[in-house]
């Protein structure tokens, strides 16, 4: 059958064929209703299979801002001072991970040139700055937007047959990717008559399969396809593709704490910080605030223009009255805004509120943990850098440096809100003597909050002090080999090597420092301890207390090379910046 089917289909171009060479003088026109097999290469039904095969630039927009094309791998980029290589689709999932980091700051991100890109028609061109960059990226439809059609994918192999009227020479072609029927349809000329050999298959964007056997089918297909889903070939990366469903089991899941809310250009965040939200199916949502009091209303989602809407209701809570775009569910996050004067972040709160006391009890109990951050009333304790509590049976704790050593009581509840809280009693150490409300829970890193009044406790889990880990183990011991030197300290843009040059620093067992000018001077005691974070980050805590000359250099430093002779860390401000430290022997 596929032979007969073949050759009816090469007597059908040869006639169409005939038809036009025999009347030259004349206008013509082959249709499909004319054959339903064969179309003019410069048709519009050609015309819409050229779009569907095209190639689609928008999937890295993040980076070059145009769905025209896309950027050929490998290449760099410097985002917010850090160059990334970016190999592969997934290494795009970390330039949004580090805009994402921060919902305030401004991201910086940098092609490093030259690059090569890939054009629709899968045409390669080398482009050696930024502004060749934005001359090409002109050409594209603005607000991101092409030509390709993406909702709707051939499945190949796809047999072609074309005839070529001026040398009457009749030829076919198998077809194994979009690239090659993009790049075969370019090299016809407005003389070439195209067949396929139907059936052929197309893969829709839910995923379901439908089969054509004419032209007429194929071109029904395409159109009725076309605009039935996002292509998402707008430049905001965040707009991340979800179904209705799977937001509306995401919201009844869990309860829902309020991290960030700004109405109407006004940042609302503090009076609502923190403010749980429970939805249920039933399209009911009840609200709980920091002192426990219940709030109700009620909400629904839809779909709009390919977008999943959430609409709110309450009678009080009116700043949260409006039908909101979902533009993001990543990470146990949920980003929801109307434009750029009105936008809601919420924070999936399951483990610090469902969750059991013991849980938290048994996790604080198993090891070690390093407090990496205290603040009271809004002021930083930077002198309890690096301390380190440990959590006993019988509701006993202990607050070391390695040299001060303080004992408490400690004990796990829950407040109004639900919300898990550490009880900390500590007579020789009011900084941390406090209810402190959980507010993230990860097995390896604690934060506790309040944060209306400013209160703040960060604690990073080290287990035997890991002393299992190489890397840890080898940078302490370099630590402790030798006195060291500050051959280089910037603060920012600042360069303040100069006002340490006179410092000795010797590092010492039981997590001591001592710092001197010379023998005579007086000796400057600190406290120091190298661990790997739970960003698998290795971290030099330095603490040299928080006043006099030294208190600048109390930090919790990231260790970003090491040699028997040098070390280098970087330590990230809250504004974007960062200061460097290199100690030298």
């Amino acid at each position: 059958m596929k032979k007969i089917f073949n050759y009816t289909l090469h007597l059908s171009l040869l006639a169409v064929a005939l038809t036009i060479t025999s009347c030259q003088k004349e206008r013509y026109d082959v249709s499909p209703q004319d054959d339903q097999e064969t179309m003019m290469a410069n048709s519009a039904s050609a015309k819409l299979i050229e779009r569907t095969v095209s190639n689609d630039g928008s999937w890295d927009n993040i980076i070059d801002g145009s769905s025209c094309f896309d950027i050929r791998f490998p290449y760099s980029v410097d985002v917010n001072g850090v160059e990334i290589n970016i190999k592969s689709n997934d290494d795009l999932q970390i330039i949004e991970e580090i805009f994402d980091a921060l919902d305030s700051d401004d991201d910086l991100l940098d092609i490093i040139f030259p690059i090569t890109i890939t054009m629709d028609d899968y045409t390669e061109v080398t482009l050696n700055n930024a502004e060749d960059l934005r001359e090409i990226a002109t050409q594209c439809i603005e607000g991101g937007g092409d030509d390709d059609i993406e909702c709707i994918d051939l499945v190949y192999p796809v047999t072609l047959f074309t005839f070529d009227t001026n040398i009457q020479k009749l030829d076919d072609y198998i077809i194994n990717s979009d690239l090659e029927f993009r790049r075969f349809m370019a090299g016809l000329g407005d003389n070439d008559i195209l067949g396929i050999d139907f059936p052929v298959t197309f893969k829709l964007y839910d995923g379901s399969e439908i089969k054509v056997e004419t032209l007429v089918e194929l071109q029904a297909a395409i159109e009725g396809a076309k605009d039935r889903c996002d292509e998402d070939d707008d430049n905001d990366h965040n707009d991340d593709d979800f179904t209705k469903e799977r937001l509306d089991d995401l919201l009844a899941e869990c309860p829902w704490s309020i991290e960030e809310i700004e109405r109407d250009y006004v940042n609302q965040t503090e009076q609502y910080k923190e403010y749980l939200m429970n939805f249920s199916e039933d399209g009911t949502v009840m609200v709980i605030d920091r002192e426990g009091n219940v709030l109700h209303g009620e909400w629904a989602t839809r779909v709009a223009n390919h977008k999943v809407l959430l609409k709110l209701e309450f009678d009080v809570l009116v700043d949260f009255n409006l039908e909101w775009l979902v533009y993001e569910i990543h990470e146990g996050k949920i980003k929801l805004h109307t434009n750029d004067q009105n936008e809601v972040v919420l924070k999936s709160v399951c483990d610090i509120v469902d969750s059991e006391p013991d849980s938290l009890r048994d996790i604080l109990k198993e090891c070690e943990w390093i407090i990496q951050k205290v603040k009271v009333d809004g002021a930083e304790i930077r002198r309890l850098l690096g301390y380190e509590f440990q959590f006993m049976t019988e509701s006993m704790v202990t607050l070391t440096n390695g040299d001060i050593t303080s004992e408490g009581t400690w004990e796990i509840t829950k407040n109004e809100q639900g919300r898990m809280v550490m009880a900390i009693e500590m007579g020789n150490e009011p900084g941390v003597s406090f209810e402190w409300p959980l507010s993230d829970l990860n097995d390896d890193r604690l934060i506790f909050e309040i944060p209306d009044t400013a209160y703040e406790l960060v604690l990073q889990r080290v287990c035997n002090y890991n002393n299992e880990d190489s890397d840890v183990m080898g940078i302490r011991n370099i630590a402790m080999d030798g006195t060291w030197n500050i051959s280089s300290y910037t603060k920012g843009e600042e360069v303040k090597t100069e006002y340490y040059n006179a410092f000795t620093f010797d590092f010492a067992t039981n997590n001591k420092v001592t710092v001197m000018t010379s023998s005579t001077d007086p000796v400057f005691p600190g406290h120091w301890r190298i661990l790997r974070n739970y960003e698998d980050q290795i971290k030099f805590f330095l603490n040299l207390g928080e006043d006099g000359d030294l208190a600048e250099l109390t930090y919790d430093w990231k260790v970003v090379s090491y040699s028997t002779n040098r070390l280098e860390l970087k330590g990230y401000n809250e504004d974007g910046s960062y200061d460097v430290l290199v100690f030298e022997k």
